[in-house]
């Protein structure tokens, strides 16, 4: 309930490493951004420090992004900021990560053409254990309307 939201604007560090799991899909990879500023006395654009962080999805996200991303590419990266302490060989360290909710190319730097994929049958169906009156109403209002030919003007 209080998770950190956050929206990233950079690159892919990366490949995207993708195995299938379980529960579905699952992929990560590392993610740069780096931010620029105005330096006023050489009137010149200055990198700042690239901060990294390894970027989680799951199930459809997971199997999108491993066909649709590669090392370089401009992204945008939306979801839960997830920060981590281990130890590893006597020193402490801070991983930061973020579980995607979202990830799309930054067409501020680029085009990129979408192709949606076809939602498999179970992601349409109600469990109806879990159905309340007026889930079922809603549900039953969205399908109709999903399935009502557009209107043509």
């Amino acid at each position: 309930m209080n998770e950190t939201l956050v929206t990233l604007v950079g690159n892919a560090a990366t490949a995207v490493e993708f195995r299938e799991t379980a529960t579905g899909g699952m992929a990560r990879f590392r993610f740069a951004v780096t931010p620029r500023r105005w330096d006023r006395e050489k009137q010149l654009w200055a990198d700042g420090r690239t901060s990294f962080y390894t970027v989680w999805s799951w199930r459809a996200l997971a199997a999108h992004l491993a066909a649709s991303v590669s090392v370089g590419e401009p992204l945008l990266v939306h979801g839960r900021l997830k920060v981590r302490e281990e130890e590893q060989a006597g020193q402490r360290r801070t991983f930061v990560d973020v579980e995607a909710i979202a990830v799309g190319h930054d067409l501020s730097r680029g085009t990129t053409a979408f192709r949606r994929t076809a939602r498999p049958e179970s992601d349409l169906t109600v469990r109806p254990e879990r159905v309340t009156e007026g889930d079922a109403k809603g549900a039953s209002k969205q399908l109709e309307h999903a399935a009502a030919p557009a209107a043509v003007s």
